[in-house]
């Protein structure tokens, strides 16, 4: 997948999320199905998730290469790396990674403000995917809590895929 095609990606799966997060009902912001995330809890996780790849790809490329290293196979396409993140989820049933873990509850009045990072960060993951080289997207690889390393080209189409995966569980659950 070519980097326009990335970031076309990102944003029209953004987009939807956004849509469906501010044409739910208010209470669902800090409720959720039993058991489950509220959608505010939803939205701040995947905030969670891109602002630190964001804060990433601002370090110097060589940073970058000499803190995880360098890709040691091929890049995976966008329908390999979904499949290989659904095995992953299915393996580790109910585990909750860094920041996510023992989340609150983010309050109705941070929704906006959580809904505009949310935004900002997706246009910045945009426009540094733009920027990036092909030799960069292919080559340098950061860890994912659970994917492990992946090389950035795979990590920003996930990215994507998890604002999708998101998205599907506040349209069918909520």
């Amino acid at each position: 997948m070519d980097k326009e095609s990335i970031a076309e990606l990102l944003e029209s799966k953004h987009q939807i999320l956004i849509d469906v997060l501010s044409s739910q009902d208010d209470e669902k912001w800090q409720q959720g199905p039993k058991g489950k995330w509220t959608s505010g809890q939803q939205a701040l996780h995947l905030l969670q998730s891109i602002k630190p790849l964001n804060d990433a790809l601002s370090l110097p490329k060589f940073i970058i290469k000499y803190r995880f290293g360098t890709a040691n196979r091929a890049v995976r396409d966008y329908a390999t790396v979904v499949n290989r993140y659904q095995e992953r989820l299915q393996v580790s049933k109910g585990i909750v990674y860094g920041p996510s873990k023992n989340m609150k509850v983010p309050l109705l009045k941070d929704k906006n403000y959580i809904l505009n990072r949310l935004q900002v960060e997706n246009k910045k993951l945009q426009y540094k995917t733009r920027k990036l080289s092909d030799k960069h997207l292919d080559t340098l690889i950061l860890p994912h809590p659970l994917m492990g390393k992946m090389p950035l080209r795979e990590i920003i189409m996930w990215t994507a895929y998890h604002v999708e995966h998101h998205t599907k569980q506040l349209q069918e659950n909520y």
